[in-house]
């Protein structure tokens, strides 16, 4: 079923990310999945610089969405490929590189949340922040964190 909407919605979802540095890239405590930051990947490549500076907020909402579709794919590998486990998508923690001008960390971060819901319907409407920060790791736009409720 949502394999199906992420066909339907033109979405391949690519390889996980590795972690860059020492930690998992996710952990299951008893129904629930902490997955680490995800950066932008757009082509193998980390969307980069600053919301407000180099980049626009079109360009952030799009860095938003690489990282939620790398999101689903870290849940598809740590659920052993069954994205049907996911029963609710909780929380979001949106970072973004800006600029101490830009205010508009909430529509950047659209980019995620639009997607989630768009992949798992209500399932995907969760609670977030949306914080703006002056530099994340390897100079990307965009960095997210998720926590998702699974079935056993």
């Amino acid at each position: 079923m949502i394999e199906a909407k992420l066909a339907e919605l033109g979405i391949t979802l690519p390889e996980p990310a590795a972690p860059v540095a020492s930690y998992v890239p996710a952990v299951e405590v008893n129904g629930i999945l902490f997955i680490s930051g995800q950066l932008p990947f757009v082509n193998g490549k980390v969307i980069t610089g600053k919301v407000g500076d180099t980049r626009s907020l079109a360009d952030g909402q799009l860095a938003a969405k690489a990282c939620a579709i790398m999101l689903i794919a870290q849940m598809k590998a740590a659920l052993s490929g069954d994205l049907n486990r996911v029963e609710r998508i909780v929380k979001l923690g949106a970072f973004v590189a800006s600029t101490p001008e830009f205010t508009d960390q909430p529509e950047v971060a659209n980019g995620a949340s639009d997607l989630m819901e768009a992949v798992f319907g209500d399932a995907g409407k969760h609670a977030r922040a949306a914080v703006s920060v002056p530099v994340l790791p390897r100079d990307a736009t965009v960095e997210i964190d998720a926590i998702v409720q699974i079935r056993s």
